[in-house]
């Protein structure tokens, strides 16, 4: 008994002193987004100075505005071209259907900066000019893949008559595609486009290669403030620290709440 107790005790201080490791950094850093003085080690006092400063730099508000816009329209697309390619594939020989999972594995290893250069190089070679459509073009083609490997096992355990049961029902082809197969995978769905924001979200080697002047996300707005001391970095990240919180949150309460929901019905 006493054995175990300790080994329960040496448990929880490891799992502890791991949260802390992981987690101390961001609480610092979150803490000192609060700081009045440029100061990264002492607290001089409660301010919200470095939020403002953040409202009233133009190109820190531009950089907000086109991560999120190029988040948000990369998810849409790869959400909805990776959902058609999976249930696609489903429906293949097994020969082909193989051989695409291998070639979308591709850039999933890929290093991001054997992805970047590529990119980089097919631009060049296009002769297109770097800027806002080449940047949601690289989001969209590394995102499709995170969505087609989310929601394959999902498919792989999908009951393959249920499509043919809802046609013989009466529903048309695209019927039983949306009010049939489309819900029994929508966990899968959900999953490889909450993969796909943070993604394009947090993306910086890729997206460094691939814009052109004035079009800057986060990321690269981070790395340029990062060469000198400024406390306003602390405050950027601290904002996309709350956003993230805010979206695993919804994504974790809206299937409880649905749960509960189906429960009184």
């Amino acid at each position: 008994m006493q054995d175990n107790k300790k080994t329960g005790i040496c448990g929880k201080l490891y799992m502890g002193l791991l949260l802390l490791f992981f987690y101390f950094p961001i609480l610092y850093m979150v803490a000192f987004s609060f700081n009045e003085t440029k100061s990264l080690s002492i607290f001089s006092g409660f301010s919200l100075k470095w939020y403002q400063r953040i409202l009233k730099d133009s190109s820190m508000v531009s950089a907000i505005f086109y991560t999120v816009f190029v988040a948000v329209v990369a998810t849409a697309v790869s959400t909805v071209a990776g959902t058609i390619t999976a249930i696609g594939l489903s429906g293949c020989r097994k020969l082909l259907r193989k051989s695409v999972h291998q070639i979308n594995n591709l850039p999933v290893m890929n290093p991001d900066i054997v992805t970047a250069i590529g990119l980089l190089m097919f631009f060049s070679v296009l002769t297109v000019k770097k800027g806002l459509a080449t940047l949601l073009l690289a989001h969209i083609m590394f995102c499709i893949p995170y969505v087609i490997l989310s929601i394959m096992p999902k498919i792989r355990n999908l009951d393959p008559n249920l499509a043919d049961a809802a046609m013989d029902l009466g529903c048309t082809p695209m019927q039983a595609l949306i009010k049939v197969v489309v819900p029994q995978i929508m966990p899968g769905i959900i999953s490889g486009a909450l993969i796909a924001f943070t993604m394009s979200f947090d993306d910086f080697v890729i997206s460094y290669f691939v814009t052109g002047n004035g079009v800057n996300n986060i990321s690269i707005m981070v790395y340029t403030m990062s060469k000198r001391i400024n406390p306003s970095i602390n405050a950027l990240s601290t904002i996309i620290i709350v956003i993230i919180t805010i979206g695993l949150l919804i994504a974790n309460i809206l299937p409880v709440i649905n749960e509960k929901r189906r429960h009184k019905k």
